[in-house]
């Protein structure tokens, strides 16, 4: 039966919901396709997610960001830990050429772990990158500890990268220049099914009460402006992280009977950080979304030209968030114009499904 290897970063969810529809849609090109993930993205967020039969391989795969919540980057950890990683850099390509040519996949697909693409390129196995960024696009904006030749670290990123056969280009995405071949295919998004009926009976919501989802990603998001949230009057606030007790205006959205795909089809906003996914399924479904920049990561900019182009997005600063001065940006969302532009098709897991299937010519 074909098999894929799928390395996924696991820097939150957003690499591993970017691959699970590729890997669905190739699934329905490919009869018996199989799947190895090779990733640390815990097998619960692929359970209802990947239609394929799957096993995970739970190998550490790239650093990512180290961050201190999904908002703040610990820009010196973050280089500490590359280095420390890169310092074995020789006995893991090994594991990873050895765990290859023991499982024999036809493809290594990777989003974007440049680990994988240099250990298939060695285990002489074809090699797609499915990629928005690439972790030297995010290194290469931040200043190195003087400790770290900086330099040398990003050019042996950029050399793993480059073992890649292909690339895919997700939409949108900023410039990527380190693949030696690069094919742009259009966005990935696998939205769910609005439930706003049924999320406002069981939220017992008001007439007037707006549904507002508190999402930042994988990453988890740990504190809140409570006290100050609980003074707003016409709003209750779906949360994905600790909540307090007894609270009037925070629901947890572990309580509820709906995935968060659903809650996002089915809230009045979506409040989040520009990420990948929440994003483009956000233009998808036309939901309003509020958002908090961090000004330091590589796809940010692309991704909120994409909203403002095609969504309804507003932005709240920082200091607003931090401090619950959260209503006039909430109230300008709610009001937010439908955009004058109509969002481009979610083309992109078609598009690579078929061009994975197409390249190597094994399926």
């Amino acid at each position: 039966m074909p098999l894929i290897w799928a390395a996924i970063s696991s820097h939150g969810f957003g690499h591993a919901a970017q691959v699970v529809p590729v890997l669905n849609a190739l699934g329905r090109l490919v009869p018996d396709l199989r799947v190895t993930l090779r990733t640390t993205v815990p097998a619960s967020f692929f359970k209802d997610r990947l239609a394929i039969p799957w096993e995970l391989s739970a190998v550490h795969q790239d650093i990512g960001c180290i961050q201190d919540g999904p908002l703040t980057i610990d820009v010196e950890a973050t280089w500490l830990e590359h280095e420390r990683f890169h310092s074995t850099w020789n006995d893991r390509l090994q594991r990873e050429v050895t765990a290859m040519k023991a499982a024999k996949p036809d493809v290594v697909l990777a989003d974007t772990p440049y680990l994988a693409l240099a250990a298939g390129k060695a285990a002489a196995i074809p090699t797609v990158a499915l990629a928005s960024f690439t972790w030297d696009l995010v290194l290469s904006g931040f200043a190195a500890p003087p400790a770290i030749d900086r330099s040398a670290l990003l050019h042996s990123i950029r050399q793993s990268y480059a073992q890649a056969d292909v690339a895919l280009r997700i939409t949108p995405a900023p410039k990527i220049d380190v693949f030696q071949r690069i094919v742009d295919i259009g966005s990935i998004a696998a939205p769910a099914s609005p439930a706003r009926d049924q999320l406002a009976r069981v939220l017992a919501l008001a007439p007037d009460e707006r549904a507002v989802l508190v999402g930042f990603g994988g990453i988890p998001l740990t504190f809140l402006p409570f006290t100050d949230l609980e003074e707003l009057t016409g709003y209750r606030f779906l949360f994905d992280g600790p909540i307090l007790s007894g609270s009037a205006k925070f629901v947890s959205t572990h309580s509820l009977p709906f995935s968060f795909k659903t809650l996002m089809a089915s809230v009045d906003v979506i409040m989040t950080k520009p990420g990948y996914g929440t994003i483009v399924e956000a233009v998808e479904l036309q939901q309003p979304l509020l958002y908090v920049r961090r000004y330091n990561f590589a796809d940010e900019s692309p991704l909120v030209d994409y909203l403002h182009r095609y969504g309804r997005g507003v932005e709240l600063s920082m200091d607003n968030f931090l401090s619950g001065r959260w209503e006039q940006a909430l109230q300008q969302t709610l009001v937010a114009p439908a955009p004058p532009l109509p969002a481009p098709p979610p083309t992109g897991a078609a598009e690579a499904a078929a061009l994975i299937a197409r390249q190597f010519g094994r399926f």
